[in-house]
């Protein structure tokens, strides 16, 4: 039990933490315009639900991700044996490596499927989309079936195909949770190691969400590998936006 309490629960619970502090940094940098890929203002105008909405929705899908994470870990808990026997950390990257194809892999297909079946669209995954200007804390805005299927059963399966441990789990599902709030923070900020590593960015993800990029950009949360290989990855350039702040804006034969 003492393990379970330091492995098992830190690693359902951790990622929920990290999620409302590392978004709460972003919502204290959204007022600064020459760094927002769309005024501050548009968060009002443009999107169709409210804050408070936002925040039950989220909480309710952080809920229901820590009652799946508790049963993952009863079940695959080794009854305490070895739980001190650590891998290597060649072996600890092979399985983040692994657990990122896989959660990239799951969450590409499920979130293009829901995409191009009408009624999943309309039904389910339109409620994330109900967020045109995306900001950091509206990151897992879903609707509850969605949030099982894409996020909990892709974090699942990572895990479990990954191999690795619930401690490892801590780090890996701690750093996927900033990395999916960073993809929505609405930010373009100088030094932001995120858009150095990796070409799956907040603006990359600012496109999906615009009406025009609802056919592309599906891939989520770490490469764009599935974009490129399945023709569904939008070209874009980040321009100046009159006024301040910065504009992601699609090529032009793709429009």
């Amino acid at each position: 039990m003492e393990n379970f309490m330091s492995d098992e629960l830190l690693g359902t619970f951790a990622p929920i933490l990290v999620y409302w502090v590392y978004s709460g940094i972003y919502v204290l940098l959204s007022p600064f315009e020459n760094y927002r890929l769309h005024p501050k203002k548009d968060e009002h105008v443009k999107n169709l639900v409210s804050k408070r909405t936002v925040v039950r929705g989220v909480l309710l899908q952080q809920a229901l991700q820590a009652a799946v994470a508790v049963i993952l870990f009863s079940v695959t808990s080794n009854g305490g044996e070895a739980t001190n026997l650590q891998p290597s950390l060649l072996v600890k990257a092979r399985q983040f490596l692994v657990a990122m194809f896989v959660l990239d892999t799951w969450q590409y297909f499920m979130h293009r499927y829901m995409h191009h079946n009408k009624f999943l669209y309309r039904h389910i995954h339109s409620q994330h989309h109900r967020l045109v200007v995306p900001y950091a804390f509206g990151a897992l805005y879903n609707h509850p079936l969605e949030g099982l299927l894409l996020d909990t059963i892709g974090g699942a399966l990572s895990f479990l195909l990954s191999g690795m441990s619930p401690r490892a789990s801590i780090f890996f599902f701690s750093f996927a949770t900033i990395k999916t709030v960073d993809d929505h923070c609405g930010l373009w900020l100088p030094g932001n190691l995120f858009h150095m590593l990796f070409n799956n960015n907040s603006a990359y993800h600012d496109i999906h969400h615009q009406l025009y990029g609802g056919k592309y950009n599906f891939s989520q949360p770490f490469f764009v590998t599935w974009d490129k290989i399945l023709g569904t990855h939008m070209p874009y350039s980040l321009e100046k936006r009159t006024g301040g702040g910065f504009e992601a804006r699609p090529a032009k034969d793709k429009i």
